[in-house]
């Protein structure tokens, strides 16, 4: 036998009331018994102090029966930390009460019928939450099964997702997609799920983006219905709606929260931009040597060149670009087409926002007209999306960033769990990771 306080008196016997040991395990409405420490695990035997009880049913003071033990995982530190309970069985005194017998409930330390101790229940949600723990893992650590982890943890989690004061104070909301598992929709439901972040800025102009739901699909009618539940006021209080250019977002947008400004993501107009490049890149391939790129190929050999940004081009790489667009007159094309990526690229890099508005009123003006007909597509998709594309100048560089970052987050964490089967799971889980939940 071994005592966890050095120096105290009752170190070797059975029974050590002595405050110290008390607060050094920790736990409120128990006292340490005494203490054994194996090689993989640390057994700490408590018991709760004496105190009349009450039957439940009838009120009636009840008589004791003795104790039986239960057996608690606790937080695990060197070693797995297991809790010996001395549970103190009673029985009603009232002969005509039907619950006869009855055992001793202590919430503080442990729910009615758990094996997990509250505060190990809160040390695992902060090791999902922040340290991008797994339930597996944190099975291991505790000694006992996957279930058993998820089956304490659970509850707590849908207590937090149920309480809607976390939608509060949203007045700048983002919106994607991504898919959440890869098997026959028949089986799992929709592979994608809509996700909406909270982009509100903090007093310091800072971006500190929380998912706050998931639901199945990607549609319109299900970002419609996200935010037809979260009532008039959470509406009402959303100024900004960052979203990527889908149509479906949009009209969600526009029919759900009429007082707020649309603003398209910059990173994916951009993107926008570098794709019809490498379309002209590929159409001029094709219509030139009759082959895809090839190793050797002038327009394949700079088609890196393309996808970076001018200012950040070296001088070997501007001769290499050079190079390639003076092989043949066609090439031309491809060279122009750059161009005007990097002119749309241009728009949000410049500090004043005012010029950046002028370049972006330019591009939506001039584009269509390009004879390049990638361009000139790209022009009539920023003609549709003019007030959203141009929103990004008036509203202090809104945009999607924040929910990118989430899916990041949530990528990590289903590959750390090796992918999902419960769709409710997966809905907890990425909340709590990605801070859509705060204990």
């Amino acid at each position: 036998m071994l005592h966890p306080t050095s120096g105290c008196a009752s170190a070797r016997s059975a029974f050590c009331p002595c405050s110290r040991c008390d607060l050094l395990l920790g736990l409120d409405g128990v006292h340490v018994e005494h203490v054994e420490r194996g090689d993989e695990v640390l057994v700490v035997t408590v018991s709760s102090p004496a105190t009349p009880a009450g039957c439940p049913s009838c009120g009636v003071v009840a008589v004791g029966r003795g104790r039986r033990q239960r057996l608690l995982h606790d937080v695990p530190g060197a070693t797995r930390v297991l809790i010996v309970w001395r549970q103190r069985v009673w029985r009603c005194s009232d002969a005509e009460c039907l619950r006869k017998t009855f055992v001793e409930q202590l919430p503080t330390l442990v729910p009615r019928r758990g094996s997990i101790t509250k505060r190990a229940v809160a040390w695992a949600i902060g090791q999902l939450r922040r340290e991008h723990a797994t339930i597996a893992g944190l099975a291991r650590q505790l000694g006992t099964s996957w279930k058993t982890v998820w089956r304490a943890v659970e509850p707590e989690l849908v207590r937090l997702a149920a309480d809607e004061s976390r939608f509060e104070g949203v007045t700048t909301l983002g919106v994607d997609e991504h898919v959440w598992h890869h098997v026959d929709p028949r089986t799992r439901g929709p592979k994608e799920l809509t996700g909406m972040v909270d982009l509100t800025r903090d007093e310091h102009g800072n971006t500190r983006a929380r998912l706050l739901d998931l639901v199945p699909g990607r549609s319109g009618k299900a970002y419609a219905s996200w935010l037809g539940e979260r009532g008039e006021s959470f509406r009402r209080n959303v100024q900004v709606a960052a979203l990527d250019p889908f149509a479906g977002y949009k009209t969600a947008i526009d029919d759900k929260l009429q007082d707020a400004t649309a603003v398209l993501d910059a990173f994916h107009v951009v993107k926008l931009g570098t794709a019809a490049v490498d379309e002209v890149r590929r159409r001029v391939q094709q219509d030139t040597l009759g082959h895809r790129g090839r190793k050797g190929d002038p327009l394949y050999g700079i088609q890196t060149i393309l996808r970076a940004g001018a200012e950040n081009l070296t001088d070997k790489q501007r001769a290499r670009l050079t190079t390639a667009i003076e092989v043949d007159p066609v090439h031309d094309e491809v060279f122009v087409a750059w161009q005007c990526a990097q002119q749309l690229r241009s728009a949000y890099h410049q500090k004043d926002l005012a010029d950046g508005r002028r370049i972006a009123e330019k591009i939506v003006e001039s584009f269509h007209t390009c004879p390049i007909p990638e361009i000139a597509r790209l022009g009539r998709t920023l003609r549709r999306w003019r007030s959203a594309f141009l929103a990004y100048f008036t509203t202090s560089r809104a945009n999607n960033g924040g929910t990118e970052a989430v899916n990041g987050i949530i990528e990590l964490h289903r590959r750390l769990a090796r992918g999902y089967r419960n769709r409710n799971n997966y809905r907890l889980r990425m909340l709590l990771a990605a801070g859509g939940l705060t204990p």
